[in-house]
């Protein structure tokens, strides 16, 4: 199993097993991460805890603990075993940060596997009648369990409706998630499965005014940012043109070592995001980097996609085959990433987690009707805003970008602080899905910072004429882009290479996105699409209607149709059956990336 998981140099892994508590675990993480002194171990060694992701301790006890113990603790783990001695069971409520794990204590006789609020930091699992199978990656359950490398058909439809698996189900037959919030505890053979959280406990908070909320919100983020600045290894930044990232800024604590900051972008030219990300770092005096693409993206694509799927278990598409890519620079420049990613998830509601039913005449008749069955099943479902954001778009829709980005920097969001998000939960209305409160407080903290424009103009909103024909232009800018790009009408298709030929319009429409999937696949990438969906094993999968996709494959490459979507979904899964069912037994050629921190038994 860890075989499938210590893949890089600057990983380090270990095994650990208690054979009379029948628990045999094994570990990955990077070195310049939190859980990279493990195992844990209490001062009498009946208690060992094994630990993937990270956690944060921001109260005066656990301060005074740090500050007590000979080395300062800096990593948390003897904290967190005290922790367990002290409290039992109970410790898990009292943790924060994004993390999986597993304690075994020997004294009782018992392990305890749990896992973060959210379940960002996932934990697959296969139970049999001798046996409990868990890992970080699925990948590491398929090698050892052969007779579960097949494809679960409800989590195929649900992948295909809405890019993702849902309800802790996966793409594989026998393989399920832990729910976010769960500990399981394990004894005599037996496993008890309980929640030691669930959202219901911030959905009966009481709303606050604006004006509270506002204070909370500056105060709570200037309060837990320092948690995620520390690090004994140097630390980046990865600025946009929005607010999240110049949230943090703004609040950035005092006396730390500065950040380095950069943009990802493409091969050539600027966007918004390029122009608006250095005006940023040149307010808050952060040396500033541009990412770019380079001719090995295009040359390489097959092996940057086989990777991103490899990698992140199918989670993450062959379109974002740039994830891993990217974050393979950026740890050249700092190997710990704080990110503004999901704050407006969890601050303004924004969400993209939708059901779009894929092109009907790719799926074969018989498998239509699962596809159409899992939409009417979780439409139905309504639940609060930050729940569907915190608790299902994140862990679920945007996993796959975390695992890709997780297997090269250690990935650090303050929007998924637990204080972060139960504070979501009491924003009045009025502000759920409003920029005003972020505007406001980089404002308060950082005149200069805050008269840095945004991409999309947003501070124009609702302003009187004609200052508000700046967001005007600048949306009409962004949906234009949109639509040029993976969003183009089908039927429009056939006139692309007119309007990309229009040099200085398409120069103008792409000032907003750098990613361009769409046209890549009809140019650059055109000979890898028609290789892979021509060949017989895509093409005669039972998922698909026969015939089909090579006609997709050429309709797409020939510029009479946009099937970015469907494509990207027929491609990732042959990448999977490929990667995972046929060839898992050796480690697939090219694929030299390692994963995120991984516990595995």
């Amino acid at each position: 199993m860890l075989e499938t998981l210590a893949r890089e140099q600057f990983y380090t892994s270990g095994i650990y097993s208690a054979p009379d508590l029948g628990v045999y675990a094994g570990w990955v993480a990077h070195r310049d991460a939190f859980a990279s002194a493990q195992p844990f171990r209490s001062g009498n060694g009946d208690v060992t805890i094994l630990l993937s992701g990270e956690c944060f301790f921001d109260s005066a006890a656990q301060r005074d603990f740090r500050s007590q113990s000979p080395n300062g603790d800096k990593t948390g783990g003897a904290w967190l075993t005290h922790l367990f001695e002290e409290q039992g069971q109970q410790m898990f409520e009292k943790l924060n940060g994004l993390f999986s794990g597993l304690v075994i204590d020997k004294k009782q006789g018992k392990a305890f596997l749990f896992n973060d609020r959210y379940g960002t930091e996932r934990i697959y699992w296969h139970e049999t009648e001798d046996a409990f199978f868990f890992a970080s990656e699925a990948k590491a359950l398929l090698r050892v369990l052969p007779s579960l490398r097949e494809f679960d058909p409800e989590g195929v439809a649900q992948f295909l409706t809405f890019g993702c698996t849902l309800e802790w189900r996966t793409l594989f037959r026998g393989i399920q998630i832990m729910p976010g919030g769960s500990r399981w505890s394990f004894r005599d053979r037996s496993c008890k499965k309980e929640r030691y959280f669930q959202s219901e406990t911030w959905e009966s908070l009481p709303s606050l005014s604006a004006d509270s909320f506002q204070y909370q919100l500056d105060e709570t983020l200037k309060r837990i940012l320092p948690r995620y600045f520390e690090t004994d290894s140097s630390l980046g930044i990865a600025l946009t043109g929005g607010l999240d990232t110049r949230m943090i800024l703004a609040c950035e604590p005092e006396n730390i070592d500065r950040p380095v900051s950069y943009t990802f972008t493409g091969q050539t030219g600027e966007t918004y995001d390029d122009r608006i990300a250095a005006q940023v770092a040149r307010v808050c005096g952060l040396e500033h980097h541009l990412l770019r693409f380079g001719p090995d993206f295009f040359s390489d694509f097959a092996s940057h996609a086989d990777r991103t799927v490899y990698v992140t278990d199918g989670c993450f598409g062959v379109t974002g085959a740039h994830e891993i890519y990217f974050n393979r620079q950026a740890r050249q420049l700092a190997p710990v990433r704080l990110t503004g990613l999901f704050g407006s998830e969890i601050l303004r509601g924004v969400s993209t987690f939708k059901p779009a039913l894929p092109v009907p005449s790719l799926l074969d008749p018989e498998f239509q009707k699962v596809v159409e069955a899992s939409v009417c099943d979780f439409a139905a479902e309504q639940v609060h805003p930050i729940t569907s954001a915190a608790f299902r778009n994140i862990p679920w829709n945007l996993f796959g970008s975390m695992a890709a980005n997780r297997s090269q920097v250690v990935l650090r969001s303050p929007y998924l602080d637990n204080e972060i998000v139960a504070l979501a939960y009491q924003a009045p209305t009025a502000l759920r899905k409003s920029p005003q409160a972020a505007l406001r407080l980089i404002r308060d903290n950082n005149a200069l910072l805050g008269k840095v424009p945004t991409d999309r103009r947003v501070e124009d909103k609702g302003a009187p004429f004609p200052r508000n024909l700046l967001w005007l232009f600048r949306e009409a800018g962004f949906k234009l882009d949109y639509y040029h790009n993976d969003g183009m009408p089908h039927w429009f298709s056939r006139f692309s290479p007119v309007v990309d030929a229009l040099d200085a319009p398409v120069k103008l429409l792409n000032r907003h996105k750098f990613l361009h999937y769409r046209s890549w696949f009809r140019n650059e990438l055109a000979p890898y699409v028609l290789r892979v969906l021509t060949d017989s094993s895509a093409q005669h999968s039972p998922f698909w209607r026969a015939g089909f996709v090579g006609h997709m494959a050429k309709a797409h490459t020939q510029g009479y149709g946009n099937y970015i979507s469907a494509i990207n979904a027929v491609l990732t899964l042959e990448a999977v059956e490929r990667l995972l069912f046929r060839d898992l037994a050796r480690m697939p050629e090219g694929i030299d990336d390692s994963p995120r921190d991984a516990v595995a038994v």
